[in-house]
């Protein structure tokens, strides 16, 4: 029996120094206002105010994607959205296998994308970084792309429960 795990967080680079600096912005206009007049709003106002925006602009940094894969199938847990694991069983799925995507241009970027507010032929799309997901096309017609940093430890535990897929039971 093998297993895989896989977790994922929002950590590029990119993503931190653009929340870094539209975070500023607002702090900075809020310090500035209160600074040429203390009477706009009372210190305990702009305490709580700067910890909202404080807040608000970290709390992309609490999502987390999690994937197991092992001899039930493939589970996956997307923190906020999901508190326990979603599993997909083997006898559900017609193929799985890794490929590369555009998150942008196919799923509309990355988090919890598709169905119907994006490309519907395209099916659903969790993901956090990256452009390699392993692909889900389930007996039910639906696709689902689990992102994954991890192609290649991946791609050998399905190749492990290969004889699993579309098989029932």
């Amino acid at each position: 029996m093998r297993i895989f795990k896989e977790e994922q967080r929002f950590n590029q680079l990119w993503l931190i120094i653009l929340i870094i600096i539209s975070t500023m912005m607002p702090i900075g206009i809020i310090i500035g206002t209160y600074i040429k007049n203390p009477k706009s709003f009372s210190s305990i106002e702009l305490v709580l105010l700067i910890g909202l925006i404080l807040f608000a602009s970290g709390f992309i940094f609490l999502f987390k994607l999690s994937t197991r894969i092992d001899e039930k199938g493939i589970h996956y847990k997307f923190f906020p959205f999901h508190w326990s694991y979603k599993i997909t069983a083997w006898h559900d799925i017609n193929k799985a296998y890794i490929r590369k995507y555009d998150a942008l241009s196919e799923y509309g970027g990355w988090g919890f994308k598709g169905g119907k507010l994006w490309n519907k032929s395209k099916g659903k799309a969790i993901n956090v970084s990256g452009d390699i997901g392993i692909q889900l096309e389930l007996k039910n017609g639906k696709k689902l792309l689990i992102g994954t940093q991890k192609k290649n430890e991946v791609e050998s535990v399905l190749a492990t429960y290969k004889t699993k897929i579309n098989h029932d039971g």
